[in-house]
């Protein structure tokens, strides 16, 4: 029985609940692609099952912040997914700032192992810095979920490096988060 996978690509296209912007992108524009590039990987396995919660671009969840995660959540958790991957890009005053992170509900947990999977293989694949696994039990979409859930933070939209290598070349940061997913499952 395939694995299913409910992709969440962070944030609508337009308020409410855009996400962040700089150095010339959306970060609702970004995720969206790496969302659809990490579901055709995922796919193209043969083990896997799929949904995303933005099938196109302009797929607008919700009429307010709450209803938009909401919508996420509830679809991932009627649909029976075996996991969550939420795609953001962090964002932060310093510019310096530089790499990936992954947020869980709490460390010790079965999301956490897949996040640490996901962490080494964005590193390995990207050359970004790895900023680790973080708990963060207050984000709605990990809390509420009903799966193992991890939110990734890609890299930040804020880094012009950062911002540049998640516009160019959208199909490393798919890679990375597939592979951590592959050696987390083992298939």
């Amino acid at each position: 029985m395939a694995i299913k996978v409910y992709i969440d690509q962070g944030h609508n296209p337009v308020n409410p609940n855009a996400g962040a912007e700089g150095n010339g992108l959306r970060e609702q524009d970004v995720v969206y692609t790496i969302g659809q590039l990490l579901a055709d990987r995922l796919l193209a396995n043969g083990n896997f099952a799929v949904r995303l919660s933005r099938p196109t671009p302009q797929t607008q969840l919700g009429t307010s912040t709450a209803t938009s995660l909401a919508a996420r959540v509830n679809d991932a958790n009627s649909w029976g997914a075996d996991y969550f991957i939420s795609l953001h890009t962090n964002a932060s005053d310093v510019t310096t700032a530089s790499g990936s992170e992954s947020l869980v509900y709490a460390t010790g947990t079965r999301a956490a192992a897949l996040a640490q999977d996901i962490q080494s293989n964005l590193a390995a694949v990207t050359g970004l810095p790895n900023r680790g696994v973080k708990a963060r039990p207050g984000l709605y979409v990990l809390r509420k979920t009903a799966m193992p859930s991890v939110l990734v933070e890609l890299g930040f939209i804020s880094n012009p490096g950062d911002a540049a290598l998640m516009s160019q070349s959208p199909g490393l940061f798919a890679e990375g988060v597939y592979r951590g997913i592959v050696q987390y499952t083992g298939v």
